[in-house]
């Protein structure tokens, strides 16, 4: 039985990769259990894409992702995204916990582009792409969602 792999959200794994230069490390018994089986993937599409640690806070706006002055970054968080999902295809990823309200890595919910810490409906650049390539998403906030799925993809591929 080979089981699955799980990318998660570099920062929630403890990296210093958001933009302010921090983490978002958390401490969940999944997460621990993934790392003890030796499962987790950890990945950061930002930095992958080539942005900086720290950088300029980044929001959506429709289909571009701009900076907080204005400059278009949308190229690097597409190919954040793109690496992002040949690491998953490579690794047999088959489900993410990415970071809840980020512009790649938000599940559900992300910042509607005004800076003004106001969601809106809608999931990441990173979050979109890993659906589209068949693999379930989920923020640190869905945890127990994520876990209960995890369970059932692994007695069903046991």
């Amino acid at each position: 039985m080979s089981r699955g792999k799980v990318l998660v959200s570099a920062c929630l794994l403890g990296s210093a990769v958001r933009y302010d230069g921090r983490d978002n490390l958390i401490a969940h018994p999944l997460l621990q259990q993934l790392q003890t089986q030796q499962r987790l993937v950890s990945f950061c599409p930002e930095c992958a894409g080539g942005l900086s640690t720290p950088r300029a806070p980044a929001e959506q706006q429709g289909n571009r992702v701009v900076t907080v002055a204005g400059k278009d970054v949308t190229a690097k968080f597409e190919l954040g995204a793109d690496l992002a999902v040949q690491t998953a295809q490579r690794q047999q990823v088959v489900m993410a916990v990415l970071k809840a309200k980020s512009p790649s890595c938000g599940v559900g919910q992300i910042y509607d582009g005004s800076f003004s810490k106001t969601l809106v409906n809608g999931d990441g650049v990173m979050a979109a792409r890993l659906q589209a390539a068949g693999i379930s998403t989920f923020s640190e906030l869905q945890l127990t969602e994520a876990s209960a799925w995890l369970a059932n993809y692994d007695a069903i591929d046991a």
